[in-house]
């Protein structure tokens, strides 16, 4: 029995010690592998420090800024690649003092960069030292300086911060005034742009007073020019620009011009010291003579124009020589409602009638509730015995602040709206009930045009609300005509084509206004579903004196006629215009000479 337990003791004995030999295996084991697992947290902390360092150093390669760190022996640490570049660093300049003392200029004293250092060693607050345009360079003479911004910063190393380094920034600022230059000139011409104008004008303003000279400005914007590159291309017109933009370069030295490329097809001419504004005129007529024979493709010329507007400074006190360049650009906008190839100058009495384009588009449609708006008729007369046969509607706008408004003001706020359409549908119905009380009244029958937009045509339910309107007001369709002008038929051939076909369907007639300001070719004219031509008023201003206008417009004459169209010569102004378009057959005529647009029942006493 005893043997028994004794068996069983040292067995129990035996089993304790082995299991205390395994808890300190295992514990063994547990510390090699925690051992192993901070050395292996070390060295990928060790790597993550290291890739961070790399990733800093390739920003600072990228920089455009000079960085330069030194240890506190003055031992270059890192320098990025400008630096690298500025001092001539090559391979093995680490740890080691600069090769070449670089020189610094501060207060008209040349010294060098460890000298500038022990200033900023000096300091006794913890900020950075900075040294604005100042000079650099890496022998002190006048010819290879630099202009720098120079910062220097001190930061430590190591837990302990026993150990400091010098960060050291170095901003070029020859960079800063090379994109100065790029981001004032145009990058297509190479002319001055917008920003140098900008600048410029405030120097010329400063000068003014000095002397008794006018200033002019003049705003050049090339008419249709989203049109001309649609024919001609972009690259041909690119072409084109850099052609015109040589060409201003070598204006008349005898004029003190500068030139600017403002906008793609925009220019602006500054001309100082000034005596005699007809100058300007001059000069003008004679750039945009020139521009017309500008562009030659193939033996094929474009004819081209372009819009002036002409802002004068004279000298009076009343004057705001600040305010030139917004006159100038006034100017224009009054110049291009007019037509193609207009010169306006900006008239401080016109001016004055100048309207709040806002309060225009948010009175509109309570303008059209309140019936403000009101026809004008104009009439059209036969050639031959000066009979009115026909008439334009032209729409008023009798407002009650600016009293009556013409259309070429508020029409174009219109077409960016989108009102248009609203005012066309106005109109349209306006003249139907004209129509009907003239046939009531037992007045002569006459065919009346309506001026109508791309906007309009291209419109939802436009044919259809056309189609309704005369069948409500039952009025005979041939007593309506439709108007479009040139350069917005030309836009969208297709859409234009295919809605005044099924206007003619309806019995409607089809006039083409505007007529010799566009680029329509005769294979367009012979596809394009007009009964009338109208050339324009620009075509016949000269016609008494300029024998080439003489011919083109009789060839316009010729043209209509060729292709079974009747013609209307818009802008006669007297007796001899009159007589020399009736001498080429021109079948219609329109303008002062004959009458002005008048309300509806001053144009009665005409029918009459």
């Amino acid at each position: 029995m005893q043997s028994g337990l004794n068996t069983v003791q040292n067995f129990l004995i035996q089993s304790s010690m082995g299991n205390i030999v395994v808890m300190i295996l295992l514990l063994l084991l547990l510390l090699v592998i925690h051992f192993y697992s901070l050395a292996r947290s070390k060295r990928e902390l060790l790597e993550v420090v290291d890739n961070k360092v790399k990733v800093f150093q390739k920003a600072f390669d990228i920089s455009e800024d000079g960085v330069l760190i030194f240890s506190d022996k003055n031992e270059v640490l890192y320098a990025n690649r400008v630096v690298k570049k500025l001092m001539g660093l090559k391979q093995n300049f680490l740890f080691k003092p600069l090769p070449v003392q670089p020189k610094i200029k501060l207060k008209d004293k040349w010294l060098t960069l460890d000298e500038v250092i022990a200033i900023e060693n000096k300091k006794t607050e913890d900020k950075m030292i900075s040294y604005l345009q100042v000079e650099f360079s890496l022998d002190g003479q006048k010819d290879n300086t630099i202009p720098i911004n120079l910062y220097i910063d001190s930061s430590p190393l190591g837990s302990k911060h026993d150990l400091w380094c010098k960060i050291i920034f170095i901003h070029d600022l020859r960079q800063k005034e090379q994109h100065k230059i790029i981001g004032s000139i145009h990058q297509l011409s190479g002319l001055p742009n917008q920003a140098q104008l900008q600048h410029n004008l405030n120097a010329l303003y400063a000068k003014l007073h000095l002397n008794n000279k006018k200033l002019a400005i003049v705003l050049i914007d090339i008419d249709d020019f989203s049109m001309l590159r649609s024919i001609i291309g972009h690259e041909q017109m690119n072409h084109l620009l850099v052609k015109f933009s040589n060409y201003l370069r070598s204006l008349p030295s005898n004029l003190n011009i500068t030139v600017y490329h403002t906008y793609y097809n925009n220019f602006l001419l500054t001309i100082s010291d000034l005596d005699d504004e007809q100058e300007v005129y001059i000069l003008i007529k004679d750039i945009q003579e020139k521009l017309a024979s500008f562009y030659k493709m193939q033996d094929v010329k474009l004819y081209l124009t372009a819009s002036v507007g002409i802002s004068i400074y004279k000298g009076k006190r009343s004057e705001s020589v600040r305010n030139l360049l917004d006159r100038a650009y006034k100017a224009l906008a009054q110049a291009q409602k007019q037509g193609n190839g207009r010169i306006q100058e900006f008239i401080p009495e016109i001016a004055s009638n100048d309207y709040d384009s806002l309060i225009l588009h948010n009175e509109m449609h309570q303008a059209l509730e309140k019936n403000q708006f009101e026809i004008y008729y104009q009439p059209i007369v036969d050639a031959k015995n000066e009979e009115v046969v026909s008439a334009e509607a032209l729409i008023r706008w009798n407002h009650p602040e600016y009293g009556l408004i013409a259309p070429y003001i508020f029409i174009p706020i219109m077409e960016k709206t989108g009102f248009i359409a609203e005012i066309g549908k106005y109109v349209l119905e306006e003249v139907l009930k004209q129509q009907k009380r003239w046939e009531l009244f037992k007045f002569k029958q006459i065919d009346v045009s309506i001026n109508i937009t791309l906007f309009e045509i291209e419109s939802k339910d436009f044919v259809e609300n056309v189609e309704r309107q005369l069948q409500y007001h039952q009025v005979d369709p041939s007593l309506i005509k439709f108007e479009i002008t040139e350069g917005a038929a030309m836009i969208s051939e297709d859409s234009t084509q295919k809605q005044f076909r099924e206007i003619k369907k309806l019995g409607i007639g089809i006039s083409l206004d505007d007529f010799g300001t566009g680029y329509t070719s005769f294979v367009y004219m012979k596809k394009f579903p007009a009964d009338v031509l109208k050339i324009d008023k620009t075509m016949i201003d000269y016609i008494l004196t300029n024998k080439e206008d003489q011919r083109i417009v009789k060839a316009m004459i010729e043209m209509g006629h060729s292709l079974g169209m009747l013609v209307v010569a818009e802008g006669i102004e007297n007796k001899r215009m009159y007589e020399l378009l009736a001498s080429y057959d021109c079948d219609m005529m329109q303008g002062y000479y004959f009458s002005k647009p008048v309300p509806a029942f001053e144009f009665q006493k005409l029918l009459r």
